[in-house]
Order: C-alpha cells, then sequence, then structure tokens
C-alpha cells in the first residue's frame, strides 16, 4: 500500500496535469471558465483519483458514487477528471465548447453519459444531490453522493433550503464542498453579498463542517477522511479556502479570470508555469 506521501505524490502528477488539460481546453475553445477550474483542481483530484467509488468501465454502475459539479461553469476541470480517470478519449477535450460536442459550457448529461446530472443553474446542485442521497434509502443501496458549490453561490437561498432539510432528513451519505475562493463573477463575494461567517452558518444548519486549505492535496485528503470518521446522522460539509486561477501567477485572486480565455502569449506562458 502506499504511503501517504507516495499517495500526494501520485495526485500531484494529477492535478497537474488537470490544470494542464483545462488551460488548453479554455485556450482553444476561445472562452471558458479557467478561474475556478483552477481553484478546484486539488479538490477534484482527490475525489476522482482517491475518494470517489466509481468505475468507468462499467457505465451507470448502480453502486457508484455519485458527483454532481454544482457550480457548472467550472465544468472543464470535470471533463478533464473524467478523461483521465478512462471515462472518454483525450481528443473530446479539445471540442469544448463546440457546436454538437459532448463538452457543453455546462454540463449535460443528455450529451455526456459519464455525468450524474446536468448543472449549472446556480443553487440548485444541492437539492439535487439531496435527492440523489435520500433515494439510497428506497434502493437499499449505501452509495455518497458528493457536491461541489461555488461560494457566490452560498447566496442562493435554494441552498440553504437544501441545508435545512438534509439535517432534517438526517441525510449522513451527503457530502458538500464548498469551493471557498472568494470570487465570482462580478467582483469579490465580500463586495457582492457578504457570505461571512461560512463555516459557522453550516455549523448553524447542524451540519458536520471540516474547513481547509483547498488547495492542499495532503488538507483535502484529510478532509475526506474526517467525513467518513463521524459517527452521526448528519450531512457534512468541507469549506475549501482556495484561490482563484490557482498555479498560474498571473491569473491568481484576479476577478477577470473567472470566465475568460488566454491570448497566445497569456496560454503559453500560463503553460510553462504549469509544467514547472
Amino acid at each position: 500500500m502506499e504511503n501517504k506521501a507516495q499517495t500526494i505524490a501520485s495526485l500531484e502528477k494529477v492535478c497537474l496535469q488537470l490544470r494542464e488539460d483545462v488551460l488548453k481546453m479554455v485556450y482553444t475553445a476561445g472562452s471558458g471558465h479557467i478561474g475556478g477550474s483552477f481553484s478546484a483542481a486539488e479538490i477534484m483530484t482527490v475525489l476522482f483519483f482517491h475518494e470517489m467509488n466509481i468505475n468507468p468501465e462499467i457505465n451507470k454502475w448502480e453502486d457508484r458514487d455519485r458527483f454532481i459539479l454544482s457550480k457548472g461553469h467550472c465544468c472543464p476541470i470535470l471533463y478533464s477528471a473524467l478523461c483521465r480517470r478512462g471515462y472518454f478519449e483525450e481528443d473530446k477535450l479539445w471540442t469544448l465548447r463546440q457546436l454538437h460536442s459532448p463538452l457543453q459550457g455546462h454540463p449535460d448529461m443528455r450529451k455526456l453519459p459519464a455525468l450524474d446530472m446536468s448543472s449549472g443553474s446556480l443553487g440548485n446542485g444541492l437539492s439535487l444531490g439531496l435527492g440523489m442521497a435520500l433515494a439510497t434509502r428506497a434502493l437499499h443501496k449505501d452509495f455518497r453522493v458528493f457536491v461541489l458549490m461555488g461560494d457566490g453561490e452560498q447566496q442562493e437561498g435554494a441552498i440553504w433550503e437544501a441545508a435545512m432539510a438534509a439535517k432534517q432528513m438526517k441525510v449522513n451519505n451527503l457530502v458538500g464542498i464548498v469551493d471557498y475562493n472568494k470570487i465570482q463573477l462580478t467582483g469579490h463575494t465580500a463586495d457582492v453579498i457578504d457570505v461571512t461567517p461560512l463555516a459557522d452558518k453550516w455549523r448553524a444548519f447542524g451540519w458536520n463542517v471540516v474547513e481547509i486549505n483547498g488547495n492542499d492535496l495532503g488538507e483535502v485528503l484529510d478532509a475526506f477522511d474526517k467525513v467518513r470518521s463521524f459517527n452521526n446522522d448528519l450531512p457534512s460539509v468541507i469549506i475549501a479556502d482556495t484561490v482563484k486561477g490557482k498555479g498560474v501567477s498571473f491569473m491568481e485572486d484576479e476577478v477577470v479570470w473567472h470566465s475568460k480565455a488566454p491570448s497566445t502569449e497569456e496560454y503559453e506562458k500560463a503553460k510553462i508555469e504549469i509544467e514547472k
């Protein structure tokens, strides 16, 4: 068995590959969301290459863990993770946002069967995840449901309706993750609608809460271990403190990179930084 250091070293290589893919995908498409994809790279790496019980060789395996990208605009990082995990061939990555491509600007499960849910209408992912998690009782299954949300998305009322319901219904197989990069489309979340103190809000709604540096693979690994260790009937949420555009210096913590394709010069510069 790998020790933790070996696991992290292996995941680091995957994480770099995902960032390289996202950069090339958005550059090739001429549009897309790099900033939020980069901030979630470590989270997605751990989920798809360590934590989730999935099998790309069995289409729609009934016992698989489910994943919902509630912040669907950051689908480039999801598409990369699915591809590198073996769900489809690499050449499809470079068709992002093209007409008739299965890789649309927001996840569409009708076009890409590997997806568990279409998403992108912000605020709805947690409710969908709650429904899936509740379905385990009717289906007599024990799979888990992971929902990755944005921090700007925490301004949506539907998030908190689902949070209340999940606690009341004792849905302990539901795991939320908040990519807390503090930037949304029109600016910093603190300037649009301040969501702080975010962790305290989730605690007040009755959830198990884990706070981490979401761009540290070791802390992300530990967070999911912690979630599995909770011995109660509560849902869990990981508040992942991240940096928008993480991995490329001129993109980090810059609002403009929420939705922007790099120029050729920016692409080459970013590619060098990621490779280093």
